[in-house]
């Protein structure tokens, strides 16, 4: 590690809460006889940046699904903002998920919609109520921290796959969460479009100082973006540390995913 890089680290490190916003318990869920998280656990820090890595077919996605109630554990506690996820009703499910935002594979931008629109729509839920003022300038600043301000009037047909996930990363800030969850975020993207992604995810999380969760293959993803990395392995929590740390593990169920 260069002197530049453990600065950074220590930084970083100053940088980061003890605030607790996301604990895991002993967390189970299978498919049938698919046995896929076994007494899993996770914390996470307010500010944290923290990589999950793991073969596909491991339950890295199924895991982002438990933590946003779509799938609910067959046992154990997912605790977010006081609250345990598993056993709360749809309406406060929804008021949580406010606090969370969700960047996954698809983006899953309306085509339908303008930028705009896409932008307002998250603003527009029945229990959220904005004045249009607001609404404007929140869909400004966001596109703004994604640098496609002119994209406000277009169709998201009109934009690159690039362009595209940057404008699914500005709607998920709509919202100004305290949490983001990636779910391969440079999957797709050529390897230039990916740094420039893994980059805005790094400024996004210095200005907001918001606590992420990657779901990544991106080696470069994984070395950059995290400030820990966990490996999840065998439906547990293999070895969690720094990228730096697990790069010199020994063990070689760890060494496969550096080699």
């Amino acid at each position: 590690m260069t002197s530049a890089e453990m600065q950074q680290d220590s930084n970083t490190a100053t940088a980061l809460g003890n605030e607790q916003i996301l604990k895991i318990s002993h967390l189970y869920k299978s498919f049938g006889s698919n046995q896929v998280l076994i007494d899993f656990n996770l914390e996470l820090k307010k500010g944290e940046s923290v990589v999950v890595l793991g073969k596909s077919g491991s339950g890295k996605s199924v895991l982002i699904k438990c933590i946003i109630g779509l799938l609910k554990p067959e046992r154990g506690r997912i605790e977010m903002f006081g609250k345990n996820i598993p056993e709360i009703q749809d309406e406060e499910l929804d008021m949580i998920r406010a606090k969370v935002g969700f960047l996954f594979q698809s983006n899953a931008l309306y085509d339908s919609m303008t930028i705009r629109g896409n932008l307002e729509f998250p603003l527009r839920r029945h229990w959220i109520h904005f004045l249009q003022d607001e609404v404007n300038a929140r869909v400004t600043e966001a596109l703004q921290d994604v640098g496609l301000a002119h994209t406000i009037d277009m169709m998201p047909e009109e934009l690159s796959g690039g362009m595209r996930k940057r404008i699914a990363l500005a709607r998920t800030l709509i919202l100004k969460p305290e949490i983001i969850l990636y779910d391969e975020p440079t999957t797709g993207l050529d390897p230039i479009t990916g740094k420039e992604i893994i980059e805005l995810m790094k400024n996004i999380q210095e200005k907001y100082n918001t606590t992420s969760l990657i779901i990544s293959h991106d080696m470069n993803c994984v070395r950059t973006a995290s400030n820990r990395v966990v490996i999840l392995l065998e439906g547990k929590c293999y070895v969690s540390d720094t990228y730096e740390q697990l790069k010199q593990n020994t063990d070689p169920k760890v060494k496969q995913f550096f080699e």
